[in-house]
């Protein structure tokens, strides 16, 4: 039997407008200061001008295929062995996998300057939506990184 003490997950409360677990999160990720009356206003109004960008009936549906887009495979680590420190690719967990695709769409979108937040992750996400822009860009780059470093895969713990 384990002596960790593994963190348990629990399960977030869907959001209102399209009862959505994946877009509650994505809410809770941008709230600033506590203002989820904020977010949630921010993130509709973004997937609306995003629906309307893509051409797509169904914002909730397009919304989740711009975050699979996004989603990284795999990522390094640091290892050390033996006084050297190695990048070791490893496989990333699918609630990783999210966190990432998520924090890396806010971070993108916070980034772009002279948008209203709204614009911008509306922009960012029609990018992700097309595989493009500076998202799929992170994602590539980490994709690139475990492929240079495929030679210490055998480090894994």
């Amino acid at each position: 039997m384990s002596r960790r003490h593994r963190a348990e997950t629990r399960e977030g409360v869907p959001d209102p407008l399209y009862g959505s677990k994946l877009l509650s999160k994505f809410i809770n990720k941008l709230m600033l200061s506590g203002k989820k009356s904020t977010a949630r206003r921010i993130v509709y109004n973004a997937l609306e001008k995003f629906s309307k960008r893509v051409k797509s009936e169904n914002p909730l549906e397009a919304f989740e295929q711009a975050l699979e887009n996004a989603k990284p495979a795999v990522e390094v680590k640091s290892r050390r062995i033996g006084g050297a420190t190695y990048q070791v690719p490893v496989e990333i967990p699918p609630p990783r996998q999210v966190s990432m695709a998520v924090r890396w769409i806010i971070l993108h979108s916070r980034a772009r300057p002279g948008k209203s937040m709204e614009e911008a992750l509306a922009l960012e996400l029609s990018d992700c939506y097309n595989n493009q822009g500076t998202t799929i860009k992170k994602k590539d780059d980490t994709h690139r990184m475990a492929e240079a470093n495929k030679a210490f895969a055998h480090y894994k713990w």
